[in-house]
């Protein structure tokens, strides 16, 4: 499989070091806007560990999507470009013909996102959004758990994603909500899903926010109304202390025990029964950036892979995001429609 990379940041090399690790598949060409990105890919950037140098021989770089679709025989490429040019690129290659794995969230708005399922519709060609915390091992086995019942029903969830202010970004867009949508779009949007991926839609979202001294939304409270289902709570913010580092975690409260994840502990996964000793669990092998790659892969493929994510859960995570915004700005609950108030599948 002949595969492109368009947009060669943090994402885009961390997608390098997914792709370079089969041995089904040739990263053949790189596009990115950046002239210098050959030399520029050997500083470090991002907040979590996981790129790795990149080796350009026989690479093909180009600075223009149109370009690299017509030259190069492609199979599919991954964009992972700032979320404001996530809709234009998936939808370029879908019509080139390609398959895409685009880089969550799908795109700024759920209307670009309705244009990009139907053009995948149209084409006929996979496109998968990276929603790689339904992939994470540990959220993986810890809603396998929930599902199973064998701990009664879920009570309570809490979620947190906290780091660092994202200063490593290209003319800083990621600190522009008119491009990346601001804290609550691009990080906070990670919990948003794997609640939607839980427990299906809420009926409605109350959500609370804070801004910097710039003006800019920088931490962001929701509380996602499941009627009389479970309380469940996620806070996202990116106006921690550098030294802070990153944190990533939940707690998942059920009748008889107690789910624990949190990526600045070890062990960093448990199982806290009623009356039993605590327990981490075995979880699958690789982090949730191969084995989304690989999921997508798969599909390619025709082979029979679980229905972790569809475009219209991608979709309705940023709608989901789109109420959040409107509940901080008027400062009320605000309804999401269609919400179910409980589990998928």
């Amino acid at each position: 499989m002949n595969v492109g990379i368009v947009g060669f940041g943090f994402m885009g090399r961390m997608h390098y070091r997914c792709w370079k690790a089969r041995a089904d598949a040739r990263v053949a060409a790189v596009c990115d806007a950046n002239p210098n990105i050959v030399e520029d890919s050997k500083k470090a950037v991002g907040n979590i560990p996981g790129a790795e140098p990149v080796d350009f021989t026989g690479i093909a770089v180009y600075q223009d999507l149109g370009a690299m679709l017509e030259k190069e025989r492609l199979d599919a490429v991954s964009i992972t470009l700032p979320t404001y040019a996530h809709a234009g690129a998936s939808i370029e290659a879908l019509r080139a013909g390609l398959h895409v794995l685009c880089e969550k969230p799908m795109a700024l708005t759920s209307e670009e996102c309705d244009r990009m399922i139907a053009v995948a519709r149209k084409a006929g060609r996979v496109l998968q959004i990276g929603h790689c915390v339904r992939f994470w091992p540990e959220y993986a086995a810890a809603r396998e758990i929930v599902r199973e019942g064998k701990y009664g029903k879920l009570l309570a969830a809490s979620l947190r994603r906290l780091a660092s202010t994202p200063t490593w970004s290209h003319e800083n867009w990621l600190l522009d909500e008119k491009r990346s949508g601001g804290v609550v779009l691009d990080l906070h949007i990670h919990d948003t899903d794997w609640v939607q991926h839980l427990l299906g839609l809420p009926r409605a979202v109350s959500s609370f926010g804070v801004k910097a001294s710039s003006g800019i939304l920088v931490h962001a409270v929701t509380r996602y109304d499941y009627g009389d289902g479970p309380l469940v709570v996620a806070e996202g913010g990116w106006k921690m202390a550098p030294s802070f580092g990153f944190e990533m975690s939940f707690n998942l409260v059920l009748e008889g025990a107690t789910i624990v994840f949190d990526s600045t502990r070890k062990p960093a996964f448990r199982v806290c029964p009623e009356g039993g000793e605590a327990f981490s669990p075995p979880v699958g092998e690789g982090d949730g950036y191969v084995r989304q790659l690989d999921h997508f892969v798969r599909t390619i493929r025709g082979e029979a892979v679980p229905p972790v994510i569809t475009l219209e859960e991608s979709r309705d995570s940023v709608r989901l995001v789109e109420a959040e915004k409107e509940s901080i700005r008027r400062g009320r609950p605000v309804p999401v429609g269609k919400g179910r108030g409980r589990r998928r599948r």
